[in-house]
């Protein structure tokens, strides 16, 4: 039984985009939307409360991180992943596919799952993706990955081939221990992920493949892992048109501002990545013209916030000069007051993009925005 229910409420008239909604078992998701990313449990520098606050809807944890600390037993003794982070909103766990990737130097590959050392202790592990399952169903979350083998860019078609085959075949064995988990009682949605690189043909046989296990939802893996930017968008609209409409598409990892954008456009509802409090920990932060590295000396004595209008608290009540001081002596309110700004960025360019194609004008919204917004390292505000 899942407490899951996708629909679409508008459809836009130029593009692919989308206005939906995603019912859980905790709550409801309005779509386009941004998940935080809380890989160990915590969204770094926020507690629960503020990202309510701030408007946070679902937010997403990392199974493997959380496989090694504290342990999905823990967590399901102290009453599952929601209770034990005090969450009372929806919640998505990734399987882990692409931390493998990202630690590769640690892990092998086979048919049969991973078998990777820890990057922690070096303590030696097996997971294949029946065990992936296991632990997110012990975790709770009300979205969950099935395992894939996220291959790097420059690993060639030929390997891509391979890991694309092994994606589905693991896919088809994580549904098949999904349902036994889940026989007699309320079970997570469980989404397959679309792998195939930057190859068309890949990308086709792959969601051909998934759509005859009717996952109720599918991840688009794979992107932002080396590729070009141009190469990110050429494929995109291919992997959207051979998912089902009827379904929500989750865009993995991706990305910078630009890039939702973009990415909204050619029909994609779910979005995450580490950039807002990353880069806000590193001192950057997201303006409507672009990046503003607010560590920068010429920052030392403005008296204004970090962008004019904008209603997050650190804009609020601080002035850049300010900030810049606490991230130079390593206050941490300062990572604080930048992760909440760019979080409230990214959230709010959320609900813009929702209210633009609600009110059918996303066409010309989109073309205002990437007109303003500029990707570079550096804007004087």
């Amino acid at each position: 039984m899942e407490a899951f229910r996708f629909e679409i409420r508008y459809k836009d008239r130029d593009s692919w985009a989308r206005l939906g909604k995603i019912t859980t078992a905790h709550g409801e998701i309005d779509t386009p939307a941004f998940m935080p990313i809380g890989t160990q449990g915590t969204v770094k520098t926020f507690e629960a409360g503020e990202l309510e606050e701030l408007g946070a809807e679902i937010i997403l944890g990392n199974t493997y991180h959380l496989y090694l600390r504290p342990g999905s037993e823990v967590i399901e003794s102290c009453g599952g992943l929601h209770r034990f982070i005090s969450w009372k909103r929806p919640l998505l766990t990734d399987s882990g596919g692409f931390q493998f990737y990202s630690l590769k130097v640690l892990n092998k590959i086979n048919d049969e799952g991973i078998e990777f050392q820890s990057h922690i202790d070096g303590s030696r592990h097996s997971f294949p993706p029946e065990r992936a399952i296991k632990i997110q169903h012990q975790l709770g979350a009300d979205i969950i990955m099935a395992l894939d083998e996220c291959p790097p860019y420059e690993a060639g078609q030929s390997y891509v081939a391979v890991a694309t085959e092994r994606t589905v075949r693991w896919a088809k064995r994580c549904l098949s221990e999904h349902r036994n988990l889940s026989e007699g009682k309320r079970s997570p949605a469980l989404f397959g992920i679309l792998q195939g690189g930057v190859y068309p043909e890949l990308r086709r046989s792959c969601a051909e493949a998934l759509l005859s296990y009717d996952f109720p939802g599918h991840a688009i893996g794979g992107l932002a892992v080396g590729e070009p930017i141009e190469a990110t968008f050429e494929i995109l609209p291919v992997c959207t048109e051979c998912l089902p409409g009827e379904k929500p598409r989750y865009l993995m990892g991706v990305g910078t501002p630009r890039d939702i954008v973009e990415a909204v456009a050619a029909g994609v509802d779910l979005f995450d990545c580490v950039l807002p409090t990353r880069n806000a920990r590193n001192g950057t932060v997201f303006t409507r013209r672009g990046k503003m590295v607010i560590k920068g000396a010429s920052y030392a004595r403005d008296p204004a916030p970090i962008e004019e209008e904008c209603g997050c608290l650190a804009c609020r009540r601080y002035s850049r000069a300010y900030v810049r001081h606490l991230l130079s002596v390593g206050e941490i309110l300062g990572l604080r007051l930048t992760s909440w700004h760019n979080l409230y960025f990214y959230l709010q360019l959320m609900q813009q993009i929702r209210e633009a194609i609600s009110e059918g004008r996303f066409a010309s919204w989109k073309k205002s925005f990437l007109e303003s917004y500029q990707e570079r390292e550096e804007t004087e505000g």
